[in-house]
């Protein structure tokens, strides 16, 4: 069995890989994500989720030995805008009053580490998100929820947000915050086989 540690404390990645199957442990990378992205000034949503994917696994890669060490992040991009978090009830109600009714791209940046080897890929996967038209009480009634405070782009699909997207273009589980599809390509990149994650 091929050991992998996620460098994530997200529950819906936690949740994901669980359902998936995968045997795997988790860390927190301790990575201070507002300083990284005004130091390096990533230009869009692709940028960004990859840069932080990038130093979320190195931060713990160190830490293991013969180890896939995956570090994962997500974000919106929503009318020229790059949106992650948005940690306060008003900016999370403020967000939704732009968002519904439209589309956005859901980024999720993907960095596989073997710490075997040395050698490490990335990648990153976006889907295309409709919301619905919520009016003013529905969206102050999901944000009183707590639940899109800490979530990139105020929303999950694999929670109570879920009634409130329409439809998807693209892989679901980009979505939630970790591409299975794009999890194999890169294990499979490395040299090892993806079916011994398996418990």
């Amino acid at each position: 069995m091929t050991k992998l540690v996620l460098a994530s404390t997200s529950p819906a990645r936690k949740k994901l890989l669980t359902e998936a199957g995968i045997t795997f442990e988790t860390i927190a990378p301790g990575v201070d994500e507002d300083a990284l992205v005004i130091s390096q000034a990533p230009t869009t949503a692709h940028e960004m989720t990859e840069l932080l994917a990038r130093a979320k696994a190195m931060a713990v890669a160190d830490q293991f030995e013969s180890t896939l060490v995956l570090g994962c992040d997500s974000a919106l991009e929503f009318e020229g805008q790059i949106l992650g978090k948005p940690y306060q009830p008003q900016v999370a109600i403020e967000r939704w009053q732009q968002l519904r009714g439209k589309s956005g791209f859901l980024y999720s940046g993907h960095h596989l580490i073997d710490t075997s080897s040395g050698k490490a890929l990335s990648a990153v996967s976006r889907t295309e998100v409709h919301f619905a038209n919520l009016s003013d009480q529905e969206i102050n009634t999901y944000v009183a929820t707590g639940e899109p405070l800490n979530v990139a782009g105020a929303f999950t699909i694999d929670g109570l947000g879920g009634a409130f997207i329409e439809r998807i273009s693209g892989d679901y589980h980009t979505v939630v915050g970790l591409s299975l599809v794009e999890l194999r390509k890169l294990v499979i990149g490395l040299g090892h086989d993806y079916q011994a994650l398996w418990r």
